[in-house]
């Protein structure tokens, strides 16, 4: 079953640096909300209530109910500023949709049987992924919470192409119209400790071949 995700927000007239600065100081993210046919207007959201979704990895890729002055409407989160260290949202944009909405959205891909792989299981191989997300384009009533990259039959040496992702109906990978069917995922042999001590070895020699400095000649 699908999520659901409600924000509340309230339009705000302060405008300008210094009242995006107050708003923060109060624990209340400046943000903005634009498309559709009405104007962008600039919103505040309570810092805790947007952190909370924000800890769902589903509220990235989701079409949201932002309960605007009471007022719901259908948005997609666009952009995220956060503090460069702290755990603080500077700054958000949404995007007003309705179900006609085209929208081109990076969708979280979710790896499953990667322990039963007959790569894994019967080969001993380690699974590399090799992307956690894919742009997906669609309207916004075909967008996917998710897509499932199922390992099972994935064999040691092989790797999984965007061409082999199965996705819903409706939806297309963005990367493939573009001509590019990327490896999303792999098995390989996994590194032996010989090949390791041999790695180092051979980078201390290169180190020692380099060292062409003088001797001392003494007095």
């Amino acid at each position: 079953m699908k999520e659901s995700f409600e924000l509340n927000a309230v339009v705000r007239t302060d405008m300008g640096k210094g009242a995006s600065r107050r708003l923060r100081r109060t624990a209340v993210v400046p943000a903005i909300v634009y498309g559709g046919t009405n104007e962008p207007q600039t919103i505040s959201i309570e810092q805790k209530e947007l952190i909370r979704h924000l800890d769902n990895e589903a509220f990235y890729s989701h079409v949201l109910t932002m309960n605007l002055d009471g007022k719901p409407e259908s948005v997609v989160l666009r952009d995220l500023q956060r503090h460069p260290y702290k755990a603080v949202i500077l700054h958000a944009d949404f995007m007003r949709i309705d179900n006609k909405t085209v929208l081109n959205m990076n969708v979280p891909l979710h790896f499953i049987n990667e322990e039963t792989a007959v790569g894994v299981k019967q080969e001993g191989g380690l699974v590399a992924r090799l992307a956690t997300d894919v742009e997906v384009s669609c309207l916004a009533k075909d967008l996917p919470e998710y897509i499932e990259v199922d390992l099972t039959e994935l064999h040691l040496g092989e790797s999984i192409h965007l061409s082999e992702v199965k996705v819903p109906n409706g939806v297309d990978l963005v990367a493939l119209s573009h001509g590019n069917d990327l490896a999303i995922v792999s098995i390989s042999k996994p590194r032996s400790v010989s090949e390791d001590t041999e790695e180092v070895e051979a980078e201390a020699d290169a180190g020692a071949e380099t060292d062409t400095g003088a001797e001392p000649t003494g007095e």
